[in-house]
């Protein structure tokens, strides 16, 4: 393994409004904070994979404006490879972000703009990028012809396929979008949308991991918040892996893509899935103790020593 990670998916800007409780429906509040940062899942995860070790290559497509330049500073800050993003006549995309400030818990809308016009044909034309990667990490914030194709070079070369099914589907996954997943890895509400079964236990997380794996995952890593992830493979073996605390929850929002990112950077590096997952686990555990979502994507030495605590 050559270390190599290719990370497609979105970039957007993060506008986060942090308050005493969320609003409700017709509702203003006077907030506490407000900041702008950059974010979108892909470029979250390709960041926690550039900090946990790899060499990240990342795909996407930037409006040609100032967040799509916020976008350039960050990726070149983090030692990141850009040079397969393209640029759309659409502009960046961005995220709303609610945060409840006494909680550290939030709620998103994301508009994802310019890496929505990421189209097959743009994949394809980057298949030798692709296919020289040892892992290939994508996510839902793209088409999902887009994420097909490129998990089906990646799958044709034999490159190591992750899909973080994130955000949550509002209609169900083709089977065959499934099954090019060598590892899936959903959150509880995502399984449970995706199964239509409830993910609150350990076992019922296990029932939904092997609805996933018959519908074609190789194996499910079904991340559990506080409690944890599962590790399930395709013969039915189980793994809990536990959750690491770095200090006091400050903000979740960024604690799922620490976790595929540095999952992605472990296994690249040619590491089994167990200990990729620990690595992951590590990693999403400290991210949660920083604000924002790029910005609290921990470094490989955090992450280890972590580990070894």
């Amino acid at each position: 393994m050559s270390n190599k990670v290719l990370v497609m998916g979105s970039f957007v800007a993060d506008l986060a409004f942090r308050a005493a409780r969320l609003p409700a429906w017709g509702e203003t509040l006077m907030g506490d904070s407000f900041a702008l940062g950059p974010g979108g899942k892909g470029s979250n995860q390709a960041v926690a994979a550039a900090r946990a070790g790899a060499q990240v290559r990342f795909m996407s497509k930037l409006g040609e404006d100032a967040f799509g330049q916020l976008a350039r500073d960050l990726w070149r800050a983090d030692g990141m490879d850009a040079s397969l993003v393209g640029t759309s006549a659409t502009p960046t995309g961005a995220a709303a972000i609610l945060i409840d400030s006494a909680r550290g818990e939030n709620a998103i809308i994301v508009v994802p703009g310019a890496c929505f016009t990421l189209t097959p044909n743009d994949v394809d034309e980057q298949h030798e990028a692709i296919q020289s990667a040892d892992v290939f990490l994508t996510q839902l914030e793209l088409p999902l012809d887009t994420v097909q194709r490129g998990l089906e070079i990646a799958r044709a070369a034999g490159v190591i396929t992750i899909l973080n099914p994130a955000p949550a589907p509002v209609s169900p996954l083709p089977d065959a979008l499934i099954a090019l997943a060598d590892y899936f890895i959903p959150n509880e509400t995502e399984a449970a949308l995706l199964t239509g079964l409830i993910v609150e236990t350990v076992e019922q997380a296990e029932l939904a991991a092997d609805s996933l794996i018959a519908r074609g995952a190789r194996n499910v890593v079904l991340t559990l918040g506080a409690r944890g992830s599962l590790l399930r493979t395709a013969g039915g073996q189980s793994t809990m892996i536990p959750s690491f605390t770095a200090g006091p929850v400050v903000e979740t929002t960024g604690a799922g893509d620490a976790f595929c990112g540095a999952f992605a950077a472990a296994l690249a590096e040619g590491r089994n899935a167990e200990d990729a997952a620990r690595f992951a686990s590590a990693g999403a555990g400290i991210s949660v103790t920083r604000p924002g979502t790029a910005p609290s994507m921990p470094q490989r030495a955090e992450i280890e020593t972590l580990l070894s605590a």
